[in-house]
């Protein structure tokens, strides 16, 4: 990376918001370097490939948003639009401490991100609408996700499930150690407010994270049983609390295996970029489908 300019999402993300801080922020990058050459957008939801349109997005206000028709309209440059997960696992698949060719990036934030790579190239599907795993039912009886079904590996294993059972907790022991910290930082009880407790020492907040880590867990053991992986990388936030996330999920990985001694179960490692993926993943899409565009371009040109 050679640049980097930073904006919070806006409380409101409908398209024309989000369309207008990322032409703002392609203009800040430009003004520092002329050599931008194309633009990369990973983005949260459900995204056709290769048209670059969002259709959905739980998690966030817009709804068939043509952002990459938008983005090259406005600023002449080629642009490639696709699911934040699938970039984010391109990223670590290619330029990871450990170079694969079959892997399953999962992204623990917000939601549940997956990026499936097969053949050293990612899996999307005949319209790139594809890796929707966060959403497959675990539990058919689980709360509410945000998609609006029940049960969902996101609703037990995703920074917002952490949330809701921190807050559960919280009221449950109003002087323990998850109630205290969000008292003093006036704020409600977060997922990063449990996870500064589980760092602390703080049983119920490690109990909780052993609660998620075991639905990811066996969320990744029914992945394991569909494909056979050189490895799943875990990324986003929540991997930040390292062991604390990591350990529980790997035993439930074992516990739930299918055909343990007949098919190797796959390690289950921290995401070498952390949250850096997914912009990594993006311009290295970008710039191999820029240098399409300008094949196309000097074959077009008489």
């Amino acid at each position: 990376m050679t640049a980097e300019t930073l904006r919070r999402t806006p409380e409101t993300s409908d398209s024309a918001t989000m369309t207008a801080l990322l032409l703002e922020m392609v203009d800040e990058l430009r003004k520092g370097d002329d050599g931008v050459a194309a633009i990369g957008v990973g983005a949260a939801g459900t995204v056709e490939w290769p048209t670059g349109r969002i259709r959905w997005a739980p998690n966030n206000e817009y709804r068939d948003w043509n952002v990459r028709a938008e983005l090259e309209r406005a600023t002449g440059l080629p642009a490639v639009v696709d699911n934040d997960a699938n970039v984010a696992g391109l990223a670590e698949a290619r330029l990871g401490t450990t170079r694969y060719d079959e892997m399953i990036l999962v992204t623990v934030g917000t939601g549940i991100g997956t990026g499936i790579v097969l053949g050293g190239r990612i899996y999307r599907g005949p319209h790139g609408l594809g890796a929707e795993i966060g959403h497959m039912n675990v539990t058919p009886d689980g709360p509410q996700c945000g998609c609006g079904n029940y049960g969902c590996l996101e609703a037990l294993a995703s920074g917002t499930a952490l949330t809701r059972m921190g807050r559960s907790a919280a009221a449950g022991d109003p002087d323990g150690m998850i109630a205290t910290l969000a008292a003093e930082s006036g704020a409600e009880v977060t997922g990063q407010i449990v996870t500064m407790a589980a760092m602390a020492g703080d049983r119920t907040a490690a109990s909780l994270f052993a609660r998620l880590g075991r639905s990811l867990g066996i969320g990744i053991a029914s992945m394991n049983a569909i494909f056979e992986l050189e490895a799943v990388v875990i990324g986003g936030g929540l991997v930040d609390a390292g062991e604390l996330l990591l350990e529980p999920t790997r035993r439930a990985a074992r516990e739930f295996a299918y055909a343990p001694t007949a098919r190797p179960i796959p390690p289950i490692v921290p995401a070498t970029y952390r949250g850096d993926a997914g912009k990594i993943g993006a311009a290295l899409l970008a710039l191999e489908d820029a240098g399409k565009h300008w094949r196309r371009e000097e074959r077009s040109t008489p």
